[in-house]
């Protein structure tokens, strides 16, 4: 262990070998990137309309969410919900399974909010303005000495009526595997006395079966990635929402139950 690394720092039991895609053959490769082609194009297009959402326009919430389905939608990811989510949430924070950079948008397409992600989020192309415009709260994973700052950031904006969405896995899973939930960030919700919205993600190949090909891992690029998405020809991301977990038990009690639902869920599509 060197050190920059301690004990608590999150390592996934999943690698590039967990991530398949079905091509198919040759004809049906040429096919699929022409058809990653068309999808990369529409999601850029759209891509650039982000900083409308950045005006403090009526009902924003609701374009949020129309916008993070339409850019599923827009690389091929259909997108099914189950559960009703909180109406009007004031000071929520939200926690889910962790499979992809693709669950920014399949979380914010149910209840947006502020992410905590890893600080190396706001350099990536693309997906680092998404992360400013968000007030992405950043955390760096290999400094425990950050991680007291930043339950109390996600207290401050729990207490102000905003929602806050984390990662409590700490790491992206391949979907088939999980990883434990963390208590560090329920503390937030601790001290602040508010509640914690549990969601599963979980995605799928058209027959239903379960897919990894969204799953970003290891050394995999962010451009990978997208290809790799928008070639495969129809996955499904399905977001259940659980029931509400209340903040009586502590921080480990309560992330334990959180845990206890997300992955004692089975999901179909």
């Amino acid at each position: 262990m060197t050190a920059a690394e301690h004990s608590w720092l999150p390592k996934t039991s999943c690698s590039a070998e967990c991530v398949r895609s079905r091509l198919g053959d040759p004809g049906r490769r040429i096919a699929a990137v022409i058809r990653a082609a068309r999808r990369i194009v529409a999601a850029a297009l759209l891509f650039a309309t982000l900083p409308v959402l950045a005006l403090p326009l009526p009902r924003r919430s609701d374009a949020q969410r129309f916008y993070c389905r339409a850019l599923l939608g827009c690389l091929g990811i259909r997108f099914i919900l189950t559960g009703s989510p909180v109406r009007d949430p004031r000071g929520l924070l939200v926690v889910s399974n962790h499979v992809s950079w693709a669950d920014i948008f399949a979380v914010g397409a149910v209840l947006p909010g502020s992410f905590v992600a890893r600080a190396d989020v706001i350099d990536w192309p693309g997906i680092g303005l998404a992360a400013r415009m968000a007030n992405v709260i950043p955390i760096e994973r290999r400094s425990l000495r950050q991680l007291p700052m930043v339950v109390d950031t996600v207290v401050d904006r729990l207490r102000n009526g905003h929602t806050v969405v984390a990662f409590p896995e700490g790491t992206t899973y391949c979907g088939v595997d999980h990883g434990e939930f963390r208590p560090a960030l329920f503390q937030a919700a601790v001290e602040a006395v508010r509640p914690v919205q549990p969601l599963r993600l979980s995605y799928h190949h058209e027959d239903g079966s379960p897919s990894s090909v969204a799953a970003f891992l290891g050394d995999d690029s962010l451009w990978a990635s997208i290809k790799r998405i928008a070639r495969a020809r129809v996955t499904t991301v399905h977001v259940q929402v659980l029931p509400l977990q209340l903040p009586g038990s502590g921080r480990g009690g309560l992330s334990a139950e959180c845990q206890m639902a997300v992955h004692s869920v089975e999901l179909t599509a």
